[in-house]
């Protein structure tokens, strides 16, 4: 069973018999069903019976039951409501449209609207500069998405991959100060996304992509990359190559070795292993090599689409063929944003010394974390209740701030690297250790670190250039 995480936290209405030990008794069935208790809050006391809010976190819905179960089994004891505080978090969405100015009376709406407002219209009609200077376009996002790949959960359609999309949006509000909103479009063809996308360019300063499906993801980046003026970054492509980087930078400080003379692993050759192999390639790895569902992706496979022919042509120069499992043996490095439960710590156990493992596969990793840290030396997931959490938060926040700061029109690999050694450089050699590669997503020093790094390079670039 998976550990219990604040994602399935839920709040019991408990009645309970007046007694001493009725608090440390719903204490303990918690504990014996299993889950991890949070709060416990007296919200009544009468002379017969008290009300306790029980609060834990479960490891999935079913183990919630168990545990509802388990304090319901208790004599005397009576549970009503049962609140998933997951889904009332969620209720009514979780963003709202604040108006910047004061709207207090008439000379106001006469500035913000009619008639002044007009003299603003024309302005920018006269000059589309300054559709940035004069118009929430300077600071604003678009989280773009068909819903064909959301989270690890498949093809769930735009109503469903809306939830992720306003989370994606509070986070960038939340850590860099952008005001992003969801798009999320009810179509799959890449014509119309296209399209649509660069019909609804005009408002906003950046386009990020996020959960379309691989390989369609590719040709609509690009497509767009060409037409827009604005860059278009897609999150689970390159924000996961940005943190990846990073972590493996200071991984392999952890370990003493060097992105040239390590050979790495990756599980998953679809959009974000793509795009952390065209990363760690810019960086100078020397030994890659690529695995999916059917194997090793080399040059001698037949029905590659032409994504996985370029990472056959430019990765696994020996050759490698045969199956994830085998390919891992002595191995430095593995990564994987792939699938759960592919490897066990007998798999790691075949790994070069002082190995890193990332295994980012989510919300279960390719391999149980536990089992990894008997073998290697480093290991990250993409769970927050493990250490090394590897999250795109690290990245995607900053990375638009400084690219809305520099006004910049592309995105580069120079900014991807610029933002991984940022990230990667916010951990101080001090606290660096096995347990530690890379800083805390609440860490206020990461989206500013990260912002400057691209502003920096965004304002070297010419313009015109991808």
């Amino acid at each position: 069973m998976p550990s219990p995480s604040p994602g399935y936290s839920i709040t019991l209405r408990v009645q309970a018999p007046t007694s001493a030990a009725s608090t440390a008794e719903l204490s303990l069935a918690v504990g014996k069903a299993g889950g991890v208790l949070t709060a416990l809050d007296v919200v009544e006391s009468h002379y017969d019976r008290i009300v306790v809010d029980v609060t834990c976190n479960a490891a999935d819905a079913d183990h919630a039951d168990a545990i509802t179960e388990a304090v319901a089994a208790l004599e005397g004891v009576t549970v009503g409501k049962v609140s998933d505080r997951t889904f009332l978090m969620h209720l009514g969405g979780k963003l709202e449209v604040t108006p910047k100015v004061q709207l207090r009376h008439r000379d106001d709406l006469s500035r913000a609207y009619t008639p002044g407002v007009a003299r603003v219209c024309q302005a920018i009609a006269a000059n589309p500069e300054d559709g940035r200077r004069l118009t929430i376009k300077r600071n604003t996002v678009a989280v773009v998405t068909d819903g064909s790949a959301v989270l690890g959960l498949g093809n769930l359609g735009p109503l469903a991959a809306l939830p992720v999309m306003e989370g994606k949006a509070a986070l960038f509000k939340r850590f860099a100060d952008v005001d992003a909103w969801p798009v999320c479009l009810d179509t799959q063809d890449a014509d119309e996304i296209v399209s649509i996308v660069r019909a609804l360019a005009p408002v906003y300063g950046g386009i990020n992509l996020e959960d379309i499906s691989a390989p369609r993801c590719f040709e609509i980046e690009a497509r767009l990359r060409e037409m827009l003026d604005i860059p278009v970054f897609h999150d689970d492509q390159h924000g996961t190559a940005i943190v990846v980087l990073a972590a493996l930078t200071n991984a392999l400080r952890v370990v003493g070795k060097s992105l040239p003379d390590v050979r790495i692993v990756v599980s998953g050759a679809g959009a974000a292993g793509q795009a952390i192999i065209r990363l760690l390639l810019a960086e100078d790895a020397g030994d890659v090599v690529a695995f999916d569902s059917r194997g090793a992706v080399h040059t001698g496979r037949e029905n590659l689409d032409p994504f996985k022919t370029w990472i056959a042509h430019n990765t696994n120069a020996d050759g490698v063929t045969g199956t994830l499992r085998e390919g891992l043996a002595g191995a430095d490095v593995f990564i994987g944003v792939s699938a759960p439960d592919l490897l066990t710590g007998a798999d790691v156990a075949t790994m070069a010394d002082r190995a890193v493992v990332l295994a980012l596969a989510n919300p279960d990793p390719e391999v149980d974390p536990l089992a990894a840290q008997q073998h290697a030396m480093v290991v990250g997931t993409g769970r927050s209740d493990f250490p090394n959490q590897i999250n795109n938060v690290l990245a995607f926040p900053g990375f638009f701030r400084g690219l809305l700061d520099a006004g910049a029109r592309h995105i580069t690999d120079e900014m991807l690297v610029a933002a991984a050694t940022a990230i990667a450089d916010v951990v101080h050699p001090d606290e660096l250790n096995p347990s530690f590669v890379v800083p805390s997503v609440f860490d206020p020093a990461v989206a500013p670190a990260v912002a400057a790094a691209v502003k920096a390079v965004a304002e070297r670039t010419p313009v015109g250039s991808r």
